[in-house]
């Protein structure tokens, strides 16, 4: 396995596991007040910090266990298979703003347009993470 693959499975489940409880609380406490809640500055601040801490340990534990291919740069085939996966996680990006923006105007729920916009991007580095994957193992 690649170190490229090696951190997008990490950058993978690094992005799951905050954002799996960032929206969990968002959920169970908006059905328990009744409506949906407002995004959180605090809330947002420490899913960053978690994010980031994870992120560092991460990337730095595949950096320790392979140093030398941490060290080289991408090669060709890596910056290929980046572009691809960065054009699809593109579409699904455009497809959650669009959408965001047509509920926003449907609804006018700003609230609503913050968790659209913020899982649209969410959503999307996941998925480029997961074309990496696949990508790396099919040899794209």
């Amino acid at each position: 396995m690649s170190f490229n693959e090696k951190s997008a499975w990490v950058m993978f489940i690094v992005l799951l596991i905050p954002t799996g409880l960032y929206f969990s609380s968002v959920y169970y406490l908006s059905a328990a007040l009744g409506y949906l809640i407002e995004p959180s500055v605090p809330k947002l601040i420490m899913y960053t910090i978690i994010l980031v801490v994870l992120s560092i340990v991460g990337q730095t534990l595949i950096a320790l266990s392979s140093p030398k291919d941490a060290n080289a740069g991408s090669d060709e085939r890596d910056k290929i298979i980046e572009t691809k996966a960065g054009h699809w996680s593109g579409y699904v990006l455009g497809f959650g703003a669009v959408t965001g923006l047509i509920h926003y105007l449907a609804f006018n729920q700003g609230s609503m347009l913050f968790y659209i916009i913020f899982g649209s991007l969410i959503i999307s580095q996941l998925i480029e993470y997961l074309m990496q994957i696949m990508l790396y193992r099919r040899g794209y």
